[in-house]
């Protein structure tokens, strides 16, 4: 026997939950996949993120240092620097620095062939970060956090933007192994698990096994589409009763990795590519990297990320002189990927990021070590990170380091406002890129971030 309240009571729920289940369903009709209109007319459609991981030195590369020369040797001026350890006197680069291009930017002689495309190439060379060791920072660049549990930025991009091709991923992440901190770098978090980077091994040289599972040698083409149209008849109809945002991400997911067995073997497969152009790249697994990301963006993946190689290898605390050898295998891929943007249409639309999760001291490390030899501390008081394409003004140095390259000095540039920018460039308002979390809305510049207008084209 049921009261008049009590009917009022269940009829009311029922309505309520008549009215969410419209909301869910409409919400699950959506693929969260497909392309968005961003918040204003864009520069640039994709992101192609060269991650040199573990510290690229920018004394040594990008942000030439005349007092090291006249001042090597000696303590740093003013109160003892107190880096993660103890550093010594100022030590200055062993490489030659020269003018390139019609802009006259210096750059080391570790980097020719980039150097000879520095008039296409932002150089921010007043970049800062807040924690100097590798997991914090990594997730700073990464996901705009030091702490763990916050969306990277390539999945902030797929949520606001989607993917221009729904065959492929559109987020892809490119790395032999993994680097330091590994997955947590490319996660979603809380956002959809659909906007998960997907991690591919570039040390793998058969196309066919850099995606596991992606051939089913069980089952034909047609067998394989008939299975997935009843499961998604299955989990609609469940999705309908409930409404599950993570069975409507795995449900996209399947079908993202069915569509995927006939596009991701041939997109991977960089002998499709010239013999002369594989050339330029090196046989190595940053350079293979490098044009697995231009066939990518080609073929409309949203971001690909290239990590230069597994753990931290340009973590040079020993000897500074490593990154010659570091860099005579990164030069080449960047360049030729600048120059192949170029000729295939894609360089205007397409933001270029170069760069680490921070830099490192002028002074020589003189702990730590089995032995004194040249190597450099950690540094997210400044460093440099380059931009190319997608809007960015070529041929420029936009802020500065001190005398000595160890702090920023002029028109510091935090890793928020690198992020602002990126998202600005790709047409995204990042103060309004959110996502509402924990009673909170959430958005990859946490609470800060500027974008950097004057590097705009």
């Amino acid at each position: 026997m049921m009261n008049r309240r009590d009917a009022l009571r269940h009829m009311g729920a029922g309505f309520g939950m008549l009215g969410l289940r419209n909301v869910l369903h409409a919400v699950q009709d959506n693929n969260p996949m497909a392309p968005r209109a961003p918040h204003f007319p864009a520069k640039a459609k994709r992101v192609i993120f060269l991650f040199l991981n573990g510290g690229m030195s920018q004394v040594d590369t990008f942000d030439p240092k005349p007092a090291l020369i006249k001042h090597h040797g000696e303590p740093m001026p003013g109160p003892k620097i107190k880096t993660d350890r103890a550093s010594g006197n100022l030590m200055r680069s062993p490489f030659e620095f020269k003018k390139h291009g019609q802009s006259g930017i210096e750059v080391s002689d570790i980097f020719p062939r980039v150097a000879s495309k520095i008039d296409d190439i932002c150089v921010i060379r007043s970049m800062y970060s807040d924690n100097g060791n590798h997991g914090p920072s990594l997730l700073m660049m990464n996901c705009g956090h030091g702490l763990t549990g916050r969306p990277s930025m390539g999945s902030w991009l797929t949520y606001g933007l989607g993917t221009m091709n729904q065959n492929l991923p559109g987020f892809v992440v490119l790395c032999p192994g993994f680097p330091v901190l590994g997955a947590q770098l490319w996660s979603s978090t809380f956002l959809p698990s659909v906007h998960q980077g997907i991690h591919i091994p570039s040390g793998e040289k058969d196309p066919a096994k850099l995606v596991a599972n992606i051939h089913n040698s069980k089952y034909s083409a047609q067998e394989q589409a008939e299975q997935l149209k009843l499961l998604n008849r299955l989990d609609r109809a469940y999705l309908d009763r409930v409404g599950s945002p993570e069975l409507e991400a795995g449900i996209q997911t399947m079908e993202v990795a069915y569509r995927m067995q006939t596009e991701a073997p041939e997109v991977f497969d960089i002998s499709k590519e010239s013999e002369a152009t594989r050339a330029r790249y090196g046989d190595h697994d940053f350079g293979r990297g490098c044009l697995m990301a231009l066939r990518l963006a080609e073929r409309g993946v949203r971001m690909t990320q290239v990590y230069f190689g597994n753990f931290q290898p340009w973590d040079s605390h020993d000897d500074i002189r490593i990154h010659a050898k570091l860099a005579q295998a990164a030069d080449g891929p960047i360049a030729s990927l600048i120059e192949d943007l170029k000729l295939r249409g894609m360089f205007e639309d397409t933001l270029l990021i170069i760069g680490s999760e921070f830099g490192r001291t002028p002074m020589i490390q003189n702990s730590g070590l089995e032995r004194v030899g040249n190597g450099r501390d950690h540094n997210v008081h400044g460093f440099t990170t380059l931009l190319a394409g997608g809007g960015v003004k070529g041929g420029i140095t936009y802020g500065a380091t001190d005398e000595f390259g160890f702090k920023a000095a002029e028109k510091r540039c935090h890793v928020h406002d690198l992020h602002a920018t990126i998202l600005h460039l790709m047409g995204m308002d990042h103060l309004k890129l959110t996502y509402r979390y924990s009673g909170r809305d959430f958005r990859l510049t946490d609470v800060a971030g500027n974008v950097v207008h004057d590097i705009l084209a």
